[in-house]
């Protein structure tokens, strides 16, 4: 009895306080055209070649979020999740919903305990469709919302009007976002130079809206000139095999953009420096990627990029976090706030909801195991408080406490002391 009224003693410190509470985490995103995966004609021959050269590629990258391309069958995401990321049964990773549309389709990947997915939504074009996928990260509550596209390919005045079509389709969902959303694009744009109607389209800033992209190379002209070497991703291959394209490293087909949101500082801010075509040391101009030596990567690996795909995978990283008080918590829909941290026996939890439904709180250890699950509860609109007890079963350590109601989805780390 004593120790819950210490918890009302402390309570009125705790609820004016103006104690920021920060959190943040870096998450490294990776896309990459896996080059029509698998062939449909023989699966089990693809696969089993090329699956080793795809997992010596994420092993050496070890994304948080791996976003595809050319994914070619109603199978091909559960194939690379069993086969590739979560081969040895690991299950380190989940897939996100998987969308088999017209020709070839995207497909994403992530840390089952770092992120939770929520919907794939889908962008039609006259040819492949763009997806909106959207993840929630655990820790910090931040959502990011990732599009993935494969534009059309080939040089010419009609593809170059195709694409910007494409990217038309995609302007008209991004223009209506609101101010400061997360959001990027990634995948294969198929876009040859900076005077190309699709990559303005892309970086257009409208003074109505903010559903702009932010390209963090200047590079006027045409790309696949030496002099942008460093920034190729296309083709890790010199002669043609595999179905891929041939020629060396000479086009950047693959690039990751972000919103002005994530270029600000904020709950999703890209880390200045990290854009990386995964393979390209800038010295394989014209050659294939795999040439010896390659002074970025281990041979092992150029030999896989150069035999698993003519595209090279890109990677960014990007900072979540989040900091609040308790001053912001009825205006900031991702905050919750926990006290006594380091925890005994119970905890005070403070939250707001946006909306009306059932609540249902979880705890995880750092394993991402569920260590305890609570019934549901309906909340309405607004800020409410809770006391959770009875922790004293649970062992030492670090902890994660996640609250879902409807679409929102808040985690926290806290600490439970020793309890002697």
């Amino acid at each position: 009895m004593k120790r819950h009224t210490l918890l009302i003693l402390f309570l009125p410190f705790f609820l004016f306080a103006f104690a920021a509470n920060s959190q943040s985490a870096v998450v490294k995103i990776m896309t990459w055209n896996l080059l029509n995966y698998p062939d449909y004609t023989n699966v089990s021959s693809d696969t089993a070649l090329r699956n080793p050269y795809y997992r010596t590629v994420v092993q050496y990258v070890n994304p948080d979020i791996l976003v595809t391309q050319e994914n070619a069958t109603n199978s091909s995401v559960s194939l690379f999740l069993s086969g590739v990321m979560n081969v040895g049964g690991s299950n380190q990773y989940n897939s996100g919903t998987y969308i088999n549309g017209y020709d070839t389709n995207n497909g994403i990947f992530y840390r089952a305990a770092d992120f939770q997915f929520v919907s794939n939504t889908v962008i039609a074009t006259d040819l492949r469709d763009i997806n909106a996928f959207k993840l929630v990260h655990i820790l910090t509550g931040d959502t990011i919302l990732i599009y993935s596209c494969h534009l059309k390919s080939s040089y010419g005045p009609p593809n170059d009007t195709q694409r910007a079509s494409e990217v038309d389709s995609l302007r008209k969902v991004t223009n209506v976002l609101s101010s400061g959303t997360d959001f990027i694009v990634c995948g294969d744009f198929n876009i040859y130079n900076s005077f190309e109607g699709a990559y303005i389209k892309l970086l257009q800033n409208n003074i109505a809206d903010d559903g702009n992209f932010i390209d963090i190379y200047s590079m006027p002209g045409t790309w696949n000139q030496l002099m942008y070497s460093n920034y190729h991703t296309q083709s890790t291959r010199l002669t043609n095999f595999g179905g891929g394209a041939s020629g060396g490293m000479n086009d950047r087909f693959d690039m990751i953009l972000y919103s002005t949101a994530v270029s600000q500082p904020g709950k999703v801010t890209y880390v200045s420096g990290s854009m990386t075509p995964v393979g390209n040391d800038g010295l394989h101009y014209n050659q294939s990627i795999n040439v010896m030596p390659n002074t970025t990567v281990p041979q092992n690996v150029a030999n896989a990029l150069y035999n698993v795909s003519d595209h090279l995978p890109v990677t960014a990283n990007f900072e979540f976090s989040s900091t609040t008080n308790l001053t912001e918590l009825s205006q900031n829909s991702s905050s919750i706030n926990i006290f006594p941290d380091p925890a005994v026996e119970d905890i005070f939890i403070q939250f707001y909801s946006r909306s009306t439904g059932l609540l249902h709180i979880s705890i995880y250890n750092i394993l991402g195991n569920t260590v305890k699950e609570f019934d549901d509860e309906k909340k309405e609109i607004g800020y409410f408080e809770k006391n959770i007890t009875d922790l004293i079963t649970l062992q030492p350590g670090v902890y994660l406490i996640r609250l879902s109601i409807r679409d929102q989805v808040i985690s926290k780390r806290f600490v439970i002391a020793s309890h002697l």
